[in-house]
């Protein structure tokens, strides 16, 4: 069993709709200084205020997102995107890959643009996201394959703006394919506490979701 304290400690409380408000957001802050959750994870027109509200609660994390949800903007936008967030106080980015550069087979441009991105981060923590859905089990071999060399910090399966969330064998083969040389951000659809079990076990070591309260409230108290 895993307890409520522990649980929170692996999320990342999210809010990226792209109907969110300010009250929305620190409502999130508020939570997650509450509960513990390792981050709250916001759009970029949000980092700031998150950054604000976050300030003097050390245990809490801002994270933002990059190329979101569809990992197809340009590398220049995407490394200017990741210069802004963290010049806004981003600790943590979630950016996602170019799918479209996946699918034409181009996975020099894969790593070309990750090495790009990594070289403005400045030790801030770097999460790729893969979007599991739209792969198959070699794309997913071949990008987990590239994140490992060019040294993410984890893979992170979906956006949950996808075809899909996050499954059981979505994560196996991530662990699989990184020889557990990166961390494993599970996203995408995670409702409930012993879902939340079920993909640590599988191998995730960090859970993304917007569902935060509800999965904790399965939790055993510590």
């Amino acid at each position: 069993m895993i307890g409520r304290k522990k649980l929170a400690g692996l999320i990342d409380h999210t809010n990226v709709r792209p109907t969110a408000t300010n009250i929305d957001i620190e409502r999130l802050c508020d939570e997650a200084i509450k509960y513990g959750f390792h981050v709250v994870c916001v759009q970029p027109c949000f980092v700031r205020l998150a950054s604000r509200l976050i300030a003097g609660h050390s245990k809490v994390k801002v994270c933002t997102v990059i190329g979101f949800p569809f990992g197809t903007n340009t590398t220049d936008v995407k490394v200017f995107e990741t210069k802004k967030a963290i010049e806004d106080g981003a600790e943590e980015l979630d950016v996602v890959m170019n799918i479209s550069m996946v699918k034409s087979g181009n996975y020099a441009y894969i790593e070309d643009e990750l090495n790009r991105i990594m070289n403005v981060t400045r030790g801030v923590v770097f999460k790729l996201i893969i979007e599991t859905g739209y792969l198959t089990v070699e794309e997913m071999r071949k990008v987990c394959d590239i994140a490992v060399r060019v040294g993410v910090d984890y893979v992170k399966t979906c956006t949950g703006f996808g075809p899909r969330g996050v499954s059981l064998e979505d994560v196996r083969l991530i662990k699989e394919f990184t020889g557990g040389k990166v961390g494993i951000k599970a996203s995408g659809g995670i409702r409930t506490y012993e879902q939340a079990v079920s993909l640590i076990e599988a191998g995730a070591t960090r859970l993304g979701t917007s569902h935060s309260l509800k999965v904790l409230e399965g939790a055993p108290p510590e």
